[in-house]
């Protein structure tokens, strides 16, 4: 699609890529601490709005109030961590029971053991990555339910290789975000990907769901 007929069709979707771009590049003291903590949420909070706008029904909004939860718990991470953990997981409790609702009829082997690994070794590798093991319960807690998400994204009936992928990404971000409290605390790796790994997870979960939500509209309005 042109560049300019994606920003007539979709400019929340702009708004939000612009946004979640930016930041990218202007985070770390380039920019007034408020204002900066503001950009951070706005990538993702244009995506809820994305969703919103693109199509009207229940799962739509579900899937907007994951994004808005993530928006939130970009923000509140800032000032502390757990407060930003607490709006996260409420994204994915939100995002597991609509996966769940379009879970997919029938799995392969090989769907189901990634889904089992992702929901098993996604809490084990979290509380695993920390040098101290204060605060490893609520990690746990956490991290289950991020592992909960991701196995019910990858085994629900969203394109896999959108969704799905989408919400490996997430995990992957989050894992780098625990390794900065062990094996990574003096590399630069998180820092360059954590980001760009979560919004672009963020970006693939939404507008995945949000598409099939308008191809299986169009269906059902063909063969009405």
């Amino acid at each position: 699609m042109p560049k300019r007929a994606l920003i007539e069709k979709r400019p929340w979707l702009v708004a939000s890529i612009t946004a979640a771009t930016a930041y990218y590049f202007l985070h770390g003291g380039r920019i007034p601490g408020l204002f900066e903590i503001a950009l951070k949420g706005a990538g993702v909070a244009l995506l809820a709005v994305y969703a919103l706008v693109r199509h009207r029904g229940t799962d739509s909004r579900q899937i907007a109030a994951v994004m808005v939860f993530g928006a939130l718990g970009d923000m509140a991470i800032e000032y502390r961590l757990e407060a930003g953990a607490a709006a996260f997981l409420i994204g994915h409790l939100i995002a597991i029971h609509l996966y769940l609702r379009h879970r997919r009829t029938a799995l392969t082997i090989s769907e189901k053991a990634t889904g089992a690994a992702l929901l098993v070794l996604t809490p084990l590798v979290s509380v695993m990555l920390p040098d101290q093991r204060e605060g490893v319960l609520l990690l746990g807690v956490y991290s289950l339910g991020l592992g909960a998400m991701a196995a019910a994204a990858w085994t629900s009936s969203f394109p896999r290789y959108r969704v799905g992928i989408g919400a490996v990404l997430f995990v992957a971000s989050d894992l780098l975000i625990f390794s900065r409290f062990g094996p990574l605390a003096e590399s630069a790796v998180p820092g360059l990907l954590i980001w760009p790994l979560y919004y672009f997870g963020q970006f693939l979960i939404c507008t995945g769901v949000v598409g099939e939500l308008r191809n299986r509209q169009r269906e059902d309005r063909v063969f009405a």
